[in-house]
């Protein structure tokens, strides 16, 4: 493989018409987790990678990648998802000088942005589109309803282009919340954020109960005895199979990979390796069929070893199914006589969360028709990893019965399913408004 010019490091070619797979294609210099790095931004743009090849030789990577939007309606900027894939890439002028060390980026400035406006149905999710359309990215949150029936919004968030910072930049923002907040808006604020970031970083301490029931790698076990029982679609995720073998290559273990697919599942995989610090040198994410996935991953420890130690194996193989069967953990408990709902992702070893999760929740729960009473973002130690966990009381004036073990189950099973699911926003729904979803809704794309 040579090197490709600047220009060449990412090539995208669109479908000719709606509905069509478009492809993308990177080479570049190779560094461990790169794979992880690309997915990442593909699905925090609102892609669903169909299929993909990766090869490399341990010094060039050659990557290509088949997607297609999640959402029928997404509208997305091809020429910002190039830079920001091209951001990732390491350089040729640099790579023969840095000899594939890992980039340590710049510190990406925080901001705070505050409004205070009248409450409505389905606001938080209208402000968190408005966020992924002008590609800002949410850090952490903080959402409070006053008695008479106000909002006061925190969002810290960074932004992918790296131009807020510009008076263009800022007033573009503010000028894109006052339209869809309308005459409901009292205040709308745009500022580097202070101190009062880091105190927003750290969760409060949970229950020891509500911690092993968020936490626990057996959520989802035949022996779970708890009160949000997943549908049977759900229980589905529970097909995995991953095996090694050291018999078909002299220089890489063979990881291979069967499940029920998801969305963001390539990317689950691949955060899980970097975070092993594992290579692939070669890898095959076939079509999905009838809702399955295969994966084959030619594989090797970053100083050139293939995988031979029993425990190694046991260890990848048992983080893999954990991070395949939930990278959601989804649950709806009691806060006093309240009831919240509490979903939380672990985070990456570089300490970034998984995409899109905030959109995705909000999304879920403005369909359904349920109102947010207050919402937060934190991160969470637990089982030697850190987790992002999100918080969101739910207000109990609405259509369902949160008491109702059924309607909790119900709003369990929509959060996964939109989590998970590429759907196509527009179409036939329930009678909540879900976009309707087949029994073999993991089987799309």
């Amino acid at each position: 493989m040579g090197a490709p010019g600047s220009e060449d490091t990412v090539v995208i070619e669109m479908g000719k018409k709606m509905g069509d797979t478009h492809v993308i294609t990177v080479n570049c210099p190779d560094r461990t987790g790169l794979g992880c790095d690309i997915c990442r931004i593909i699905l925090d743009f609102g892609l669903y990678i169909t299929k993909g090849d990766v090869t490399t030789d341990g010094v060039w990577c050659y990557i290509v990648l088949w997607v297609v939007p999640h959402y029928d309606s997404l509208r997305l900027r091809w020429s910002h998802l190039k830079n920001q894939l091209v951001s990732v890439c390491p350089s040729c002028s640099t790579y023969f000088v840095l000899n594939l060390m890992s980039p340590c980026p710049a510190s990406t400035p925080v901001y705070l942005l505050k409004f205070f406006c009248l409450d409505r149905n389905g606001l938080l999710h209208d402000v968190t589109q408005v966020l992924t359309e002008l590609e800002l990215s949410i850090q952490t949150v903080k959402v409070t309803t006053t008695p008479d029936g106000r909002v006061l919004d925190l969002f810290f968030i960074t932004d992918k282009m790296d131009l807020l910072h510009t008076e263009k930049r800022q007033e573009e923002t503010r000028g894109k919340f006052r339209s869809v907040l309308g005459e409901s808006c009292i205040s709308c604020e745009l500022q580097l954020a202070g101190p009062e970031y880091e105190c927003h970083q750290n969760v409060p301490s949970l229950s020891p109960a509500v911690a092993e029931e968020l936490f626990t790698s057996e959520q989802f076990t035949d022996e779970d005895n708890r009160a949000q029982v997943l549908s049977d679609d759900m229980t589905k995720l529970k097909n995995v199979s991953v095996t090694f073998d050291n018999s078909l290559s002299p220089a890489n273990t063979l990881l291979q990979i069967q499940c029920v697919d998801h969305r963001g599942l390539l990317y689950d995989v691949l955060r899980t390796l970097k975070d092993f610090d594992i290579q692939i040198s070669y890898g095959r994410f076939s079509p999905q069929t009838q809702g399955h996935r295969d994966l084959d991953l030619f594989i090797q420890l970053k100083n050139g070893n293939k995988i031979v130690d029993p425990d190694k194996q046991n260890s990848l193989c048992s983080r893999l199914k954990a991070e395949m069967l939930h990278p959601l953990r989804v649950i709806i408990t009691n806060r006093g006589p309240d009831t919240e709902l509490m979903v939380a992702n672990p985070v990456e070893l570089s300490g970034k969360g998984r995409p899109r999760v905030f959109y995705d929740v909000t999304l879920s729960l403005k369909v359904l028709g349920i109102c947010i009473f207050s919402a937060e973002i934190r991160r969470y130690t637990a089982s030697d990893r850190e987790w992002e966990v999100y918080r969101f009381l739910l207000d109990e004036n609405c259509l369902f019965q949160l008491g109702s073990a059924c309607a909790r189950n119900e709003i369990v099973n929509k959060v996964h399913v939109n989590a998970f699911t590429r759907l196509a926003v527009g179409k036939s729904s329930n009678n909540h408004g879900i976009p309707h979803i087949s029994n073999n809704f993991f089987g799309t794309g």
